[in-house]
């Protein structure tokens, strides 16, 4: 088993841009720059999320990532008649599909692929003829790791946000472990890819060494806001650093 690999996802880079120069064509911080600083520091892909409020990432953006990155783009998107026809003009490696809402501050929750495996595979077989790969962004829970090896999903990306939630109360913290190691290990028996993210950050990154067949995580608002401090490479090395000892599989 090669090593953990890390995805930086840039879209806070974009909330900084948007909150002054909302409805311009330009405007900084630049998302792609961040995106090419983050690959040459190391990271081994770079995720962005065209959400369907355009709060952040913007059209242009990423269409520009994806002329930018060299490692892996994954495109995180709903399961939108829209999003699909960009996701198949754009071409990103991988597409991780997430649920939606508009209040929502951030991506709360993960996709109920058990209720939607109809529509879902139906997206899954379109990436697939475009050569796409697809991603589920899911709970830990088992029914929905079973739903997207049915569907046929490349990759689960279990949603870590109730392990970041509780985190600072170790026996909370302890079942959410359990949920994600369980996870993780039925996804495994079902030749499903396992990636993880949301709420991941400098402090709590270590128990995740405890989660096997884990591929890639995903992390953004942690090494975005680090970045504030120390810059945007040394965050990335920080992190890439924190997940050198991830035990071989």
């Amino acid at each position: 088993m090669s090593m953990l690999k890390l995805g930086v996802n840039i879209d806070h880079v974009a909330t900084l841009r948007e909150a002054r120069y909302r409805g311009m064509v330009r405007g900084e911080p630049d998302p792609t720059e961040a995106a090419r600083i983050c690959e040459a520091a190391g990271a081994h892909g770079i995720t962005a999320h065209l959400r369907e409020d355009r709060r952040h990432i913007q059209d242009r953006d990423i269409w520009r990532l994806r002329e930018a990155v060299k490692t892996r783009l994954n495109f995180e998107m709903a399961n939108s008649a829209e999003m699909v026809e960009i996701a198949l003009k754009l071409k990103p490696e991988i597409v991780c599909l997430v649920p939606e809402r508009r209040q929502e501050v951030t991506t709360e929750g993960g996709l109920d692929a058990a209720g939607h495996e109809g529509e879902l595979t139906e997206t899954r077989n379109r990436m697939d003829a475009a050569g796409i790969e697809v991603s589920l962004f899911i709970a830990p829970d088992l029914a929905q790791v079973e739903a997207a090896s049915r569907i046929g999903a490349q990759y689960i990306e279990l949603h870590t946000g109730a392990f970041a939630e509780h985190f600072q109360s170790k026996r909370e913290r302890n079942e959410e472990i359990q949920r994600l190691i369980a996870a993780s290990e039925r996804a495994h028996q079902l030749g499903v890819q396992v990636n993880a993210g949301h709420g991941l950050n400098y402090e709590n990154l270590s128990l995740m060494h405890l989660v096997p067949h884990l591929v890639e995580l995903n992390i953004g608002h942690s090494i975005v806001s680090r970045a504030l401090v120390v810059g945007l490479t040394s965050a990335v090395k920080e992190m890439l650093a924190l997940m050198e000892n991830y035990p071989a599989q």
